[in-house]
């Protein structure tokens, strides 16, 4: 039997990345040069860029701050493209700056919002596109729904080529998934108790990068996305308690796990309570029927046991990386002093 592939889109396209260096944009420009697109990437280029991240030969780079919309007007000139996807867009005003710039020059402009604008706690899994955008929980949720609704407005009213897409937890080799990130993994290497939000028994979706991009770049230039929102997951979906477990065995420990209420959590921390209650409490899966009809093909081929393997072996390559947070890794040692059975 004839193994699908995935279907590319359009090749050839020329493609605008706004972004570029991070984890998900890096995975994405990767595979845009890797099916044939024409890429340039756009930032201010002040920052150094991961060798895991830095732009492969071949993608263009311009300068500029993405947030000053006549810096970015200078770098790209009288340029238009083919798709511009951004990745650098968290607030209205950010869409609305880059629509001023590429409105009328890109046949589709991609915003990358985020699958926290579900409904939290969602009211029935798994969550399709049809589920409702709704967040009280997390301010950063509520912006991305704002962008959406500006995007959605500007399709009917002015039928902006538009695709919104939503990435749930994706992750790449340098992103621990854990608030705290490599804290997390030096605690269970001294055999440090880890805290773990709630009983660790809700289930939570991590997607990896590559797989995200491929699933990504598909959509570009394909006229039947114009106007539709799609989320890009994968379809294993790992109790807390296993992650933690998996991230474990893959640093060569067995984790201490410590259970504790997000409720307590949120009132140690506020920002890390905010992406839990807002976001990690809550089962999570996702039906990736949508992506699957317009990518043929597709589906996530790395398991988080690879990812995991993945994550501890770029941190261990250099101790640089292996960063830890003293106030993160404080909180830790109160919250488990105090729910330790």
């Amino acid at each position: 039997m004839t193994e699908r592939v995935d279907h590319p889109g359009l090749t050839g396209a020329k493609v605008l990345v706004l972004g570029g260096t991070g984890g998900i944009s890096s995975a994405v420009v990767r595979r845009a040069v890797e099916v044939g697109h024409e890429v340039t990437v756009l930032n201010r280029g002040r920052s150094k860029a991961e060798a895991l991240h830095t732009p492969p030969d071949g993608v263009r780079t311009l300068q500029a701050d993405l947030r000053d919309p006549e810096a970015v007007r200078g770098a790209v000139g009288a340029e238009e493209f083919d798709v511009v996807a951004s990745f650098f867009a968290f607030v209205p005003d950010h869409v609305r700056a880059d629509l001023d710039v590429f409105a009328g020059r890109t046949g589709q402009y991609i915003f990358i919002s985020s699958a926290s604008a579900y409904q939290t706690p969602p009211a029935r899994l798994p969550v399709t596109e049809a589920t409702p955008l709704r967040n009280p929980h997390w301010r950063y949720s509520r912006d991305k729904i704002a962008c959406e609704d500006l995007l959605v407005a500007q399709y009917r009213e002015t039928g902006l080529p538009m695709t919104i897409v939503r990435p749930s937890h994706t992750y790449d080799a340098t992103s621990v998934p854990f608030d705290g990130g490599w804290t997390v993994v030096e605690r269970m290497r001294r055999g440090a108790p880890v805290v773990v939000p709630g009983d660790g028994t809700s289930l939570w979706t991590l997607t990896n990068a590559r797989d995200f991009a491929r699933a990504f770049v598909g959509l570009f230039a394909l006229p039947s996305t114009i106007g539709s929102a799609f989320h890009i997951t994968s379809d294993e979906a790992l109790p807390w308690n296993e992650i933690y477990a998996t991230i474990g065995r893959a640093a060569g420990v067995e984790p201490r796990l410590v259970h504790v209420p997000s409720d307590a959590i949120a009132a140690a921390d506020a920002d890390f309570g905010a992406s839990l209650l807002g976001d990690k409490a809550h089962s999570m899966v996702f039906d990736n029927s949508a992506i699957r009809s317009v990518v043929p093909g597709w589906a996530a081929r790395v398991p988080f046991a690879q990812g995991a393997r993945e994550i501890v072996a770029w941190h261990d390559a250099d101790p640089s990386r292996r960063q830890i947070d003293p106030r993160l890794d404080a909180i830790f040692d109160r919250l488990a002093d105090r729910y330790a059975v």
